[in-house]
């Protein structure tokens, strides 16, 4: 199993199937998929609001370097990060790169 972090975002991509959604949860482990496999998400909690956007700032930061854009939604000490491909209206490989490269951001 290749890990997901030393991989790059692919501009042509397929949909994935639940069994590959199921293989790749499990490297991104406190991820969770849509029942519609249509996006994968995932909140991080943090101690005041510039932490939290010091987070944000780190997940643009990733997001431009492999032209792939989550969903985000923010407050004052929390952050979910939503990863969709919308190109495939759903999954795709380039969702749990992201994934595991932000959860990467607080290791």
């Amino acid at each position: 199993m290749t890990d997901l972090t030393t991989q790059s975002c692919q501009p042509k991509v397929d949909k994935l199937d639940q069994p590959r959604v199921d293989e790749l949860l499990r490297q991104v482990p406190e991820w969770s998929a849509a029942t519609d496999l249509s996006s994968i998400e995932r909140s991080y909690g943090f101690d005041d609001f510039y932490r939290t956007m010091a987070f944000v700032n780190a997940v643009a930061w990733i997001a431009n370097g492999e032209d792939h854009h989550p969903d985000l939604e923010v407050s004052y000490a929390k952050c979910v990060v939503r990863f969709s491909t919308h190109s495939v209206k759903g999954l795709s490989n380039n969702d749990f790169i992201c994934a595991a490269k932000v959860d990467a951001l607080l290791k």
